[in-house]
């Protein structure tokens, strides 16, 4: 394939850039900086806009390493269900889709947009769906670290519905302190950390379990590791679980 006209560009309009690269990106994902899902999606598609100001010679240059980068970020972390389907979204409705580097740019940064949104709209709409199930002066149980849980019970205060949550530490990685420290800044909301060995203690004192999901494949719930024993505990003690 031969190079394109210095001019093959020109009807491309310049796209909104973020501050994190593809590998400042990867290297987050990996190390687990990020915890919930929908923002790790969220995060590896925007990086991908910095391919947006690399120069390719090529058609197959670009889309080879696009196909490259998505790889690199969809492995980074294979237990988020979000990032994959995000990354296969990118490949299917970017690659083989356009005559010109400059198309595909083009189409890269408007697939981008449009996965960003979606991910973001569907947390949104998950979270008014789910806040209708509050009640005043609730207690529930957590899990681990949701942003969609967290939207929710914010949704929640903004409709006057006070809130008590007790959160597990979710070890090793303790991410049940972060989800904490989050409810601490919330009004109306009583935050206590557990040990997650102590669930069984507390579990009887609360109205529900309210958790987060990383994915559904095959009729089955996939979350943190932790889940099923607080599920299972719960079921035990007839405390109902909201997902």
């Amino acid at each position: 394939m031969t190079p394109e006209k210095s001019n093959s560009r020109k009807h491309f309009e310049e796209p909104q850039r973020f501050l994190y690269m593809i590998d400042e990106t990867i290297e987050e994902i990996q190390e687990m900086q990020t915890h919930s899902s929908s923002v790790v999606a969220v995060k590896a598609t925007q990086s991908l806009t910095e391919l947006l100001d690399r120069e390719y010679a090529t058609l197959d240059e670009f889309e080879r390493d696009l196909e490259r980068n998505l790889g690199a970020l969809r492995r980074a972390n294979t237990s988020h269900a979000s990032l994959f389907n995000a990354m296969r979204a990118i490949r299917v409705n970017v690659v083989d889709r356009s005559t010109t580097v400059a198309d595909a740019k083009e189409l890269l940064s408007e697939v981008i947009t449009r996965i960003v949104e979606d991910v973001q709209h569907g947390k949104s709409r998950a979270a008014e769906k789910a806040v209708s199930t509050f009640t005043d002066g609730e207690c529930i149980l957590t899990h681990d670290f949701s942003s969609t849980v967290l939207a929710t019970i914010r949704q929640a205060v903004n409709r006057d519905i006070s809130i008590t949550a007790y959160v597990t530490e979710a070890r090793p990685r303790y991410l049940g302190r972060k989800t904490a420290r989050r409810l601490a800044k919330i009004e109306d909301v009583e935050p206590s950390l557990l040990v997650d060995g102590a669930v069984g203690e507390v579990l009887p004192r609360c109205d529900r379990v309210v958790l987060g999901m990383d994915c559904i494949v095959d009729g089955k719930l996939y979350n943190r590791i932790g889940t099923l024993p607080i599920v299972a505990t719960a079921n035990a003690v007839d405390v109902p679980v909201t997902v």
